[in-house]
């Protein structure tokens, strides 16, 4: 009985995030109650308060189902020989990353707090997002420190140069996409830039 009573809570929990996902979408955050998340959960109000404990605190764990830390999506690769090319660890995770965010929940989630999220009580989108590209440039610079050691880099780069670059990149990719997602796919167009702006930073090798 226990076991099952943790997941039906568990079930309600996911089932109000689901309803939390496309109410913010369709309505915005600030225009949607949590009597509504509710209602479209099929659930009432007090089982809302009993998993979160306001709207920012639902909405921060909708967001944590999304999150796509660097090193878990190097980890996911399973390829211990990635530790000596950081390069191709950088350009496996970002083809990673393309594929999980053409899943419409990681789409619709990044769309919500991109562009249907405005600034109010304690839910601050600019700061999250900030949040979020700092975590990701910071884990790009660890790896072109690494490719710099090893000689991997090219020599007039710095590592912070070359992680700001690939993070302007893949900023830019990812807001042209989420503006016309149905016009072009991440991951072929993603890939398509990844690679090339990778063999740009590459260290040349050296002539015979």
């Amino acid at each position: 009985m226990a076991r099952r009573t943790k997941a039906e809570a568990a079930a309600t929990r996911e089932a109000l995030l689901d309803a939390a996902e496309a109410a913010f979408l369709e309505r915005g955050v600030a225009r949607t109650s949590l009597e509504q998340i509710a209602r479209e959960a099929g659930v009432t109000r007090g089982a809302v308060y009993w998993h979160f404990k306001n709207k920012a605190d639902l909405f921060r764990a909708m967001l944590l189902r999304v999150r796509m830390p660097f090193e878990e999506l190097v980890e996911e690769i399973g390829d211990p020989g990635l530790a000596e090319r950081p390069l191709e660890a950088i350009r496996q995770a970002c083809h990673r990353g393309f594929a999980r965010l053409e899943q419409p929940r990681y789409r619709r989630v990044h769309a919500i707090l991109i562009h249907h999220c405005e600034t109010f009580a304690e839910i601050d989108p600019l700061a999250m997002q900030n949040e979020i590209a700092q975590e990701a440039c910071g884990a790009l610079i660890e790896y072109f420190t690494a490719a710099a050691r090893m000689g991997h880099l090219r020599h007039d780069l710095s590592p912070e140069v070359a992680a700001r670059l690939l993070q302007a990149t893949l900023g830019g990719l990812f807001h042209d996409w989420l503006r016309n997602h149905e016009h072009f796919s991440l991951v072929e167009r993603g890939t398509q830039l990844v690679d090339t702006q990778l063999r740009l930073l590459a260290q040349a090798p050296e002539s015979p």
